[in-house]
């Protein structure tokens, strides 16, 4: 057996069980749970009851329900606007902590540490502040006494909890972003920064002209993976919202910040409609490729084009 084929072997060895658990864990339920999305399939059903196939009527049906349809439309405002607000500041953090400043690895760290933090744990910490903390600034500051008003407060109103959303998004996943960013920019030389500052080149044209060209790459990629990490928001929304407060929708009584993947939760656990959820969670999979296939191309010609 020559050297090349026993690399091989040892290759396959060290992988096969994470192919293994990769293989259990999510390729066979995935298409298992595709399966089951074209039938009949409820917790709720009985033993005896016969597994039908309905073909794609959980997939109309979903469209038609007025929760999916207003869950749908608010993930993507919500995924827009996080998506912005997290790459913005990240960007400015790495520019930050990647200047000439004392203890700038502290600053690194501190700004990283939220993301360590768990996400259901990370949304009651914030709801204790803005349902608490922050309406004692009334009781202290007689110019913010309108914050102790129960109808003022931050997750009370809709439009101001998705707000809170983004902000606790951003506060989390920006400086896991920044480090992507700090990588990228410490690989910029430092030789054109330089020679563009005996020009002349303001800082903001510095960033402009140079920064921002040789990093593209990096943009790709965290334009992507804040795309994804926003679209599927989960544990953030079950902590911090749970889903309210209520609006209206299409002459119905909804949850005002329901995004997608706590929608199809509830669809499945509360509604019990298992095979309806599963028909919603297919439809959020093949939206979600096709949405981050086409961003990442859009950003490779971007890359091609600076």
């Amino acid at each position: 057996m020559t050297d090349k084929q026993e690399n091989r072997i040892v290759f396959w060895v060290f992988l096969s069980p994470i192919l293994f658990a990769f293989l259990m864990v999510v390729v066979i339920p995935f298409f298992i749970g595709a399966f089951y999305s074209f039938t009949n399939w409820s917790s709720a059903a009985r033993a005896n009851e016969v597994l039908e196939f309905v073909g794609f009527k959980n997939f109309t049906d979903s469209f038609k329900d007025p929760s999916f349809n207003y869950s749908f439309i608010l993930t993507v405002v919500y995924t827009v606007l996080n998506m912005v607000a997290i790459n913005i500041t990240a960007f400015l953090l790495a520019v930050f902590v990647t200047s000439k400043l004392k203890f700038r690895n502290i600053y690194r760290v501190g700004f990283f540490i939220p993301n360590l933090i768990g996400g259901l744990i990370l949304g009651y910490i914030w709801q204790f502040i803005f349902n608490n903390a922050i309406p004692s600034l009334g009781d202290l500051i007689p110019a913010f006494s309108f914050l102790t008003d129960p109808k003022n407060l931050i997750l009370a109103n809709r439009n101001s909890a998705v707000l809170a959303l983004i902000v606790v998004g951003t506060w989390q996943y920006a400086g896991y972003i920044m480090m992507i960013y700090v990588a990228a920019l410490e690989s910029v030389p430092a030789e054109l920064h330089e020679a563009a500052r005996i020009d002349g080149a303001s800082t903001a044209e510095r960033i402009r002209h140079i920064t921002v060209p040789m990093i593209a790459q990096a943009f790709t990629i965290t334009m992507f993976l804040t795309l994804v990490q926003s679209f599927k928001q989960f544990d953030v929304n079950v902590s911090l919202t749970a889903g309210g407060p209520s609006t209206m929708f299409m002459g119905k009584p909804l949850f005002g910040t329901e995004l997608l993947a706590l929608n199809i939760y509830n669809t499945a656990f509360v509604k019990l409609q298992m095979a309806m959820a599963q028909a919603q969670a297919v439809i959020f999979f093949l939206v979600l490729i096709v949405i981050s296939l086409v961003q990442v191309s859009i950003n490779k010609k971007k890359e091609v084009e600076m």
